[in-house]
């Protein structure tokens, strides 16, 4: 009995793990990403760990490559969206770059790049902008 126990939770951990490598974090379908760490530093200074909100970054955003769109999640708590200028595959990761003026008429403009791992959802992306760079860590799951 114990022998067809064990069979069945390695028959099972085989199809969990096979759905995983069937559905791959490349971009096509929406992601729904959490940011975890973040760490700023400031030309002339060490860098610092914060909280993704103090560098205004929202708790969760989503993720839609086929729009080309990054937005703030949940949908219709802000209307907060930068595009995605450039998508690409590269040594297992999604490549998503683009640049974001911030406020209006605020001298806040950046470029950003973020790298999701295609089979576990991890991320990381940065920005610079004038004096200034953000590096962010976090994790992304398929909506």
């Amino acid at each position: 009995m114990k022998q067809i126990t064990q069979k069945l939770i390695l028959a099972g951990s085989l199809a969990l793990a096979a759905v995983a490598v069937a559905e791959p974090f490349d971009g096509e379908k929406i992601m729904l990403c959490a940011n975890q760490y973040a760490s700023e530093c400031v030309a002339g200074t060490d860098c610092a760990n914060v909280t993704p909100a103090s560098v205004n970054l929202p708790d969760f955003f989503l993720i839609d490559t086929g729009n080309k769109l990054i937005s703030a999640a949940p949908e219709g708590v802000s209307t907060s969206t930068t595009s995605i200028e450039r998508v690409e595959h590269l040594d297992g990761k999604l490549m998503l770059q683009g640049a974001d003026d911030g406020i209006e008429d605020v001298r806040d403009g950046n470029g950003w790049t973020m790298s999701i791992n295609e089979a576990t959802g991890r991320m990381v992306m940065t920005t610079a902008g004038d004096g200034f760079a953000v590096v962010v860590f976090g994790a992304c799951t398929l909506r």
